[in-house]
């Protein structure tokens, strides 16, 4: 048996520059050990107060992450928490208003340390996405409203507005000034 690579050409089992780097850097291993609602609220305004007239909805969605680290080694938590809030443009009526905070439990290794924050905040919850969107679908239509379909979120824009803001806050904090 000869090992040849993808030209047909026969190889001495001496390695390319190519696969010497592949075989060098640590592999990322990253799988998700649990994922969960840890929160969910949903508020049918015009339900309750019964709203009537024309209703044109805008829909407003925010978006916050929090990560940690757990206790097993290479175990992190990572919380995605979305609030949606839809208003009648008319009068400014709220018309419903839904909260969920989901969450993943999972393993990581092979992560350069000073590279492990940014990866929690953006990879992790790029993988959540699709299961947070079928919910919020799902309770919003539950709920006596059309589905509401989120659309997709760019977590790399999100943790870069949220490093300009934290640096922000630090040259206008005064020296020597804690840390909120």
């Amino acid at each position: 048996m000869t090992d040849e690579t993808t030209n047909g050409a026969p190889t001495n089992g001496t390695p390319t520059p190519e696969t010497a780097a592949q075989d060098a850097a640590p592999q990322v291993r990253l799988n998700i050990l649990a994922q969960y609602v840890r929160d969910l609220s949903f508020e049918n305004i015009v339900a309750q107060k019964g709203i009537g007239g024309e209703v044109t909805p805008e829909i407003q969605v925010q978006v916050s992450l929090d990560a940690r680290k757990r206790q097993p080694d290479h175990q992190y938590e990572v919380i995605c928490k979305y609030r949606v809030t839809s208003t009648n443009t008319a009068d400014q009526a709220k018309l419903f208003l839904c909260e969920l905070d989901y969450a993943g439990v999972f393993h990581i290794e092979g992560v350069p340390e000073d590279q492990i924050h940014p990866f929690l905040m953006i990879e992790c919850p790029r993988m959540l996405f699709p299961f947070v969107r079928r919910i919020l679908s799902d309770v919003t239509r539950d709920g006596g409203f059309p589905p509401f379909n989120l659309d997709p979120v760019d977590f790399v824009a999100l943790y870069r507005q949220e490093a300009q803001r934290r640096a922000a806050a630090a040259q206008a904090r005064p020296e020597g000034t804690p840390l909120s």
